[in-house]
């Protein structure tokens, strides 16, 4: 999405904008192509591969790379005497580069490790979560942050597989997910799409770190700055909605979601599902 980005965000040159989730680096080097001479962009991301793999790519344009969540943003603008911005931008979905990387589980149809952090330094990852979990809980987890209606049956099914041998593959757990759900005649998503997605939210403590940075973000803007943020799921979605409408320091500038144009979701179907919601800081 990015046009729709460009568009809403309004970057120019000058002008200081915060790219949140570096990802493959898109979002990044096209705003940067459109602040300069005398503008920035500053991108974080947690993680470390991403921005390995976008530092080559950034040349001589004005992008500055850091470490770290978009709920740190506060101080990791502080750290590079940043005050105001202009604008931030949060794309929450997955990169490709990280669907494609086997050796953290994010493609589930792959062998690699059953990891799914973002960053691999911190916290436990997916396997250990469902090593430790009780049945309950991780029926409870399941269905909260994947709204997975057969969450308990894959609870249960978890449990007693893990008895015999640990789960410690992408692929082990979602041939046991898919095992447990019944596949809709003609539905095009993989039954373990909702059990990820539930396990990756709960590694990366994804919805408390969106709920930190919609109570900090605005802060960080200059007046009329823009806050624009694409959601993938009704989780995320639901959250940014309401923060945004009950926000004093903000006015909501998209009424209802901003989507993909068909073109976009055909050449990438994984952005069908995109929302892009934005809001302008009021002076």
């Amino acid at each position: 999405m990015t046009a729709q980005i460009l568009h809403w965000l309004e970057p120019a040159q000058g002008k200081t904008i915060v790219d949140g989730t570096l990802g493959g680096g898109g979002h990044t080097l096209a705003l940067a192509q459109r602040v300069v001479p005398a503008g920035k962009v500053f991108s974080v991301d947690l993680d470390r591969a991403a921005l390995a793999r976008v530092q080559p790519l950034v040349g001589e344009m004005p992008v500055t790379l850091a470490h770290g969540s978009f709920a740190e943003l506060p101080e990791l603008l502080q750290t590079e005497n940043i005050n105001l911005v202009d604008g931030i931008l949060l794309d929450l979905g997955l990169s490709s580069d990280q669907l494609a990387d086997v050796e953290r589980g994010f493609s589930f149809q792959a062998d690699g490790p059953l990891d799914l952090r973002f960053d691999t330094m911190r916290g436990e990852s997916a396997a250990e979560i469902i090593a430790r979990l009780d049945e309950h809980s991780l029926a409870d987890l399941i269905f909260q942050l994947g709204e997975e209606r057969f969450s308990r049956r894959i609870a249960k099914r978890i449990v007693e597989t893990r008895q015999t041998a640990p789960i410690r593959t992408a692929d082990q757990l979602a041939e046991l997910v898919r095992s447990c759900v019944p596949r809709s005649r003609g539905h095009r998503i993989d039954p373990a799409t909702r059990t990820f997605q539930a396990l990756r939210i709960a590694v990366n403590g994804e919805l408390s770190a969106l709920e930190q940075a919609l109570a900090e973000l605005p802060d960080c803007l200059a007046p009329n700055g823009r806050l624009a943020i694409i959601s993938f799921h009704s989780l995320e979605d639901r959250i940014v909605k309401y923060s945004f409408r009950n926000d004093d320091r903000l006015q909501v500038l998209t009424k209802r979601p901003v989507r993909p144009t068909e073109e976009e979701s055909a050449a990438n179907p994984r952005a069908r599902s995109a929302k892009l919601r934005v809001a302008q800081r009021i002076e």
